[in-house]
């Protein structure tokens, strides 16, 4: 099968993407990063979504498949610029999607879609909207995304849509959002709090997307593993030290004193959990982990070690 990997500067899409070629299939990667490190089996082609080269390789390369990765938080890029690229992006891969025939796509978002509420359930299941975007707002421009993909669903009925809401994974130090999070050697926690967090061993959220597109899944999917963790715990199995602090000093604190540079609305996440009931996505694609809450901890730790 002819697949395209959009955001193949990633971690976890560069490892599906090798993923899948080992397993035969035709891959390209686009991104408009560079992609460093790149095994030269694999053909990356660097083009922005919304422009031409990138329609280009939808036209010239017909793929069957499009996995859609290329979306960033607002740790990696601020303002205007972060929108244009998660709702400008995703509405030009599905246009192009519609415009040269693809069969099947897959929008792989992020289970802070949900947001972190007070008043929140403990398990949030794929059919409720998004809560709390006022108190994070860096974050709607990834909801928005995940709408807009959600509406392939009845807009694009020829073409088979998937959109997973996958948990925090790690693996590779610096590759995702927790992973910059547990960056340093002390990690700030609410004074107070202690949310569940989930976590996913890359290796294991590799699996999981291309379960996906064996399966060809239609609709929308949590994707988590193993059970929850409080953060507290979540920061000592990593090696790190918990510090716990006031909201109103935290706030003060954050990207400075050693401590990682955060979104003011972040400081939610943690106070509040954000745990998906995954259930739907197992049933359907009989996924399980390898790894557990604690070997996915300890792996990072042992990979990841800080002074």
């Amino acid at each position: 099968m002819r697949i395209l990997v959009a955001g193949v500067a990633g971690t976890v899409a560069q490892r599906l993407a090798l993923r899948l070629l080992a397993e035969g299939h035709e891959v390209v990667g686009l991104d408009a990063r560079e992609v460093k490190g790149a095994p030269k089996d694999l053909e990356v082609i660097r083009a922005d979504l919304r422009k031409r080269p990138a329609e280009d390789v939808f036209r010239k390369r017909r793929p069957e498949a499009v996995v859609h990765m290329a979306t960033v938080t607002s740790l990696a890029v601020s303002g205007e610029e972060r929108e244009r690229i998660n709702l400008g992006g995703t509405q030009a891969v599905f246009e192009y999607c519609k415009r040269y025939g693809v069969k099947q796509c897959l929008f792989v978002g992020r289970h802070t879609y949900y947001g972190a509420a007070s008043d929140a359930p403990l398990l949030h299941t794929e059919d409720e909207p998004p809560r709390a975007l006022d108190a994070f707002p860096e974050l709607a421009d990834l909801v928005a995304a995940d709408l807009y993909a959600a509406t392939a669903l009845w807009r694009l009925p020829q073409l088979t849509t998937a959109v997973l809401r996958l948990c925090y994974t790690l693996g590779t130090p610096g590759a995702g959002t927790l992973s910059q999070f547990l960056a340093g050697r002390r990690v700030p926690l609410v004074l107070g709090y202690d949310p569940l967090f989930q976590v996913l061993h890359e290796q294991d959220a590799v699996e999981a997307l291309a379960l996906a597109l064996t399966k060809k899944l239609r609709g929308i999917f949590n994707v988590a593993g193993p059970q929850p963790l409080p953060l507290s715990r979540v920061v000592q199995e990593t090696g790190r030290t918990p510090i716990p602090l006031p909201e109103t000093l935290l706030r003060l604190l954050i990207g400075r004193a050693g401590l990682p540079p955060l979104p003011s609305g972040a400081l939610e996440h943690l106070k509040y959990p954000v745990v998906t009931d995954a259930s739907a996505f197992k049933e359907a694609t009989g996924f399980r982990p390898r790894y557990d809450e604690v070997q996915t901890l300890h792996r990072f730790r042992d990979v990841s070690a800080v002074r």
